[in-house]
């Protein structure tokens, strides 16, 4: 299936409930996955689901997730035939004048397909170095690189980003008419918003180490 500026819905990444809210543009999916820093993996373990929270990486079209070689959820993923990947940003709640209608403001991706284990030591380093980066900018050349035994403990999975959906939310609420025009009830959003806070060093860290410009920039960004 060839990747295009436009995402290709499938059977099961075809949005039906809140139809409205699909988004149909990759670009809008990798800004999801590139606004968040953790995402949710889904996988068949002993024949029962398990969702575990990972942290991962974009590079393209493919996002890249990383674990120990001893966690059985990324040996599982592996494995399986297929996994599936979510990430999702809570921006407000929404306030209606109607129960039914109370909702929340959202940006969301799934991502279903078949992982790919990485094996080429170029390609799992890259993998490594693009999962630090979006973690923490910067950090891959300021920081010691792993070492061939922290490779060897490190398992890193590829997932093809051709089959996704995106789904966003925002805006005040949906009230009925009536319950507009009866007005007995506070309407309107509270937005929820996510900030850095002051970098705290390590207690064992020499007190003339300056904060790095990359970790500063995280925080006060240009």
């Amino acid at each position: 299936m060839p990747v295009t500026s436009q995402l290709s819905p499938t059977e099961r990444s075809t949005i039906r409930r809140g139809s409205e809210r699909a988004r149909t543009e990759r670009e809008e999916l990798h800004a999801v996955l590139d606004a968040g820093l953790i995402c949710h993996l889904g996988v068949v373990v002993d024949g029962a689901p398990r969702v575990l929270p990972t942290g991962y990486g974009r590079s393209g079209d493919t996002l890249y997730l990383h674990g120990s070689t001893g966690a059985r959820s990324l040996r599982e993923a592996a494995g399986e035939p297929e996994i599936c990947v979510t990430v999702t940003h809570l921006d407000g709640i929404v306030y209606a004048r109607s129960a039914f209608h109370f909702s929340v403001n959202y940006r969301s991706a799934v991502i279903h397909g078949r992982p790919r284990q990485v094996t080429d030591p170029d390609e799992k380093w890259r993998a490594l170095q693009v999962i630090t980066d979006h973690l923490a900018p910067g950090s891959w050349e300021h920081a010691r690189q792993p070492t061939k035994r922290e490779l060897a403990a490190t398992a890193v999975i590829a997932l093809d980003l051709t089959e996704a959906a995106v789904k966003m939310r925002g805006g005040g609420p949906n009230d009925d008419p009536e319950d507009v025009e009866a007005d007995k009830a506070w309407a309107g959003v509270l937005p929820l918003e996510t900030r850095w806070g002051a970098p705290e060093p390590s207690d064992d860290l020499a007190p003339e180490f300056g904060i790095p410009a990359h970790v500063l920039e995280r925080r006060y960004p240009a």
